[in-house]
C-alpha cells in the first residue's frame, strides 16, 4: 500500500525556517523522481522543488529559489524540504508525490508563515 506522510509544518515568523519531511512506502522510492507540492487557500497544486532519483539534479519554481532546497534519503525512503528565509507568500500545505505517475496525496503538512 502506498503511502506519503508528511511532517515539520508549523506557525513561524517571516523570515524563519522550517524543515519538511515526508516518509513514503509502497513504492519503489529510489527509482523515483519526487517533488514538493504546495496548495495555498484557494489557489491550485503548484510543483515547487523536484529532485531525481539519485538526488544529483534539483529543480525549483522561480519564487523559491535560493531560499528553498530539496534533498533525499533513499535508505530512508525520505525526501526534505529545507524551508529558509519563509515569507507570508509560502504559506500553503505542503505535499510530497512522485514526479511522474503521481500516487494517492498524503494529508500533507500545514505551513504558516506570520507575524
Amino acid at each position: 500500500q502506498v503511502q506519503l506522510v508528511e511532517s515539520g509544518g508549523g506557525l513561524v515568523q517571516p523570515g524563519g525556517s522550517l524543515r519538511l519531511s515526508c516518509v513514503t512506502s509502497g513504492f519503489t522510492f529510489s527509482g523515483a523522481r519526487i517533488g514538493w507540492y504546495r496548495q495555498a487557500p484557494g489557489k491550485e497544486r503548484e510543483l515547487v522543488a523536484d529532485i531525481s532519483s539519485t538526488g544529483a539534479i534539483t529543480n525549483y519554481v522561480d519564487s523559491v529559489k535560493s531560499r528553498f532546497t530539496i534533498s533525499r534519503d533513499n535508505a530512508k525512503n525520505t525526501v526534505y524540504l529545507q524551508m529558509n528565509s519563509l515569507k507570508p507568500e509560502d504559506t500553503a500545505v505542503y505535499y510530497c508525490n512522485r514526479l511522474f505517475g503521481r500516487v494517492s496525496w498524503g494529508q500533507g503538512t500545514q505551513v504558516t508563515v506570520s507575524s
